[in-house]
């Protein structure tokens, strides 16, 4: 599948692989500017990429299993949204779940982006039918 994507600045680089498609689900995403993220202060990091993406399709935003293991950085709305209608700058709001500061570079990989398909819904508004679970949650089948 291909997909439109602009650069809004001229050191934005594209979204990858690391390992090729085959792979990876997910694209990384680099940041475009030095931020420092001081713990516990969300941070919003600028990628310079915007995108298009058809009716039906979302890219969703994800933290780095490396990042978040080796320095406790993750999204806080993981996985964030991007709608096919947005057409704003990609940027990754990131949180340093860490005791100290956390310096992210320009070039480093922040974030991956994956893209998916979802179905539009339209509700139809009834009685619910009962199950055996019910209205169970919240650990209500046990450890």
């Amino acid at each position: 599948m291909k997909l439109r994507i602009q650069r809004l600045h001229p050191d934005a680089e594209l979204p990858v692989y690391a390992h090729g498609p085959e792979e990876d689900a997910g694209l990384d995403l680099k940041s475009l500017a030095d931020v420092q993220l001081q713990p516990n202060v969300p941070a919003l990091v600028p990628t310079g990429l915007a995108i298009a993406l058809p009716p039906g399709y979302e890219a969703q935003i994800r933290p780095r299993s490396g990042l978040a293991l080796k320095h406790a950085i993750t999204l806080p709305n993981s996985p964030a949204t991007i709608d096919p209608g947005y057409r704003g700058e990609i940027r990754v709001i990131l949180l340093n779940l860490g005791r100290e500061p956390y310096q992210v570079h320009k070039g480093d990989r922040i974030a991956q982006m994956v893209i998916a398909r979802y179905e539009a819904v339209e509700w139809e508004e009834v009685e619910l039918d009962e199950t055996t679970r019910g209205a169970g949650g919240f650990g209500s089948s046990g450890r």
